[in-house]
């Protein structure tokens, strides 16, 4: 890997200075996917191997994603809000700034060490020891990589962890990241324990009730461009009220829009409290990172995010005015 600004040492190293301390805190990005919380329980599991102890935070006080349950650890999650135990070091893994640790930013303040583990490109290191390669598929990936250099055993929980995140990072192995290492990778943690289809029936196959009804209006709420290239929608709180659903009933809804024929560029906004989030989602080789980062958002050629500070009927016009899409459906219209 080519040595990029965010990157300052080698994993190897990493390895070496973990070794030597005994307490963690582990944290990665607020609204945290497979590949965070995948990237924390595993680094955590490899640490406890060796005796040491470590506390995964949640940056917000949120409700993680529950179809992610079943992972190693996750009921020992913590919203870092709440957490006062103590802080050694301070490990960010699939997180790249500051800001993106939300309630987590006292304890990396704090801490005596900070490291950076992840594959978010951004200008500059925000920890004293930062490994970042934006080539990798997964942050997981180089979880998978840092427990060996631990010596740790890469036992059926950190090849559970590792996988699911990888398995959601490439779309279930179907985004442009999809490579020869990230299946070989794969291949090394289902030989270690990790079950495919065990792992995929939890995420992909249990959707709520909720969730299916929701589908419905994000479907009822999609506009696309002219020439059928870009694909919008919205979900209301109200949307969220009357299907009785909650946040991670909504995450399959951006790749709905993306499925569709046709489409390279899938958006999908969802109402919070104060703000919106963004949901951006590519296929053939079209970088809606660019996009996201216009928002003040970041994330992959093929999958970023953002929020939006503002009401849904701008951030609907907003985004429909970037994709060329011409008279959306706006929050408090009938459906045409």
């Amino acid at each position: 890997m080519a040595v990029t600004p965010q990157t300052n040492t080698t994993l190897a190293a990493i390895a070496c200075a973990l070794r030597e301390r005994d307490h963690f805190v582990i944290c990665g990005h607020v609204s945290p996917d497979g590949d965070c919380l995948g990237s924390q329980l595993a680094l955590a599991a490899a640490l406890r191997q060796a005796g040491k102890q470590c506390a995964c935070v949640l940056a917000r006080d949120e409700e993680p994603p529950r179809d992610l349950a079943f992972l190693p650890g996750f009921d020992g999650l913590v919203p870092a809000a709440r957490y006062e135990g103590p802080c050694e070091v301070f490990v960010a893994v699939d997180v790249p700034t500051t800001e993106r640790v939300g309630d987590a930013a006292r304890l990396q303040a704090a801490a005596d060490l900070t490291v950076t583990v992840d594959h978010h490109a951004v200008p500059e290191a925000m920890s004293a020891l930062s490994y970042t390669d934006p080539d990798v598929a997964s942050t997981t990936m180089l979880v998978w990589e840092l427990a060996a250099a631990l010596g740790a055993e890469r036992d059926r929980i950190v090849a559970t962890c590792c996988y699911t995140g990888l398995m959601t990072d490439t779309g279930r192995f179907q985004y442009q990241n999809a490579d020869a290492a990230a299946f070989a990778a794969a291949s090394e943690m289902v030989a270690a324990g990790a079950e495919p289809a065990a792992i995929s029936r939890r995420i992909y196959q249990s959707r709520s009730l909720a969730s299916i009804l929701l589908e419905g209006r994000n479907v009822d709420h999609m506009a696309l461009s002219a020439d059928g290239t870009a694909a919008l929608s919205w979900l209301s709180l109200a949307d969220f009220a009357e299907c009785g659903a909650v946040k991670a009933d909504a995450e399959p809804m951006v790749d709905v829009l993306r499925a569709i024929e046709g489409v390279r560029v899938a958006c999908m906004l969802r109402e919070q409290e104060g703000e919106v989030r963004g949901s951006l989602r590519a296929k053939d080789g079209t970088d809606v990172a660019v996009i996201a980062r216009e928002f003040g958002g970041g994330g992959h050629t093929a999958a970023a995010g953002f929020t939006f500070f503002g009401t849904l009927a701008e951030a609907v016009a907003a985004l429909a005015a970037r994709l060329g899409i011409q008279d959306p459906l706006l929050p408090g219209e009938e459906v045409r």
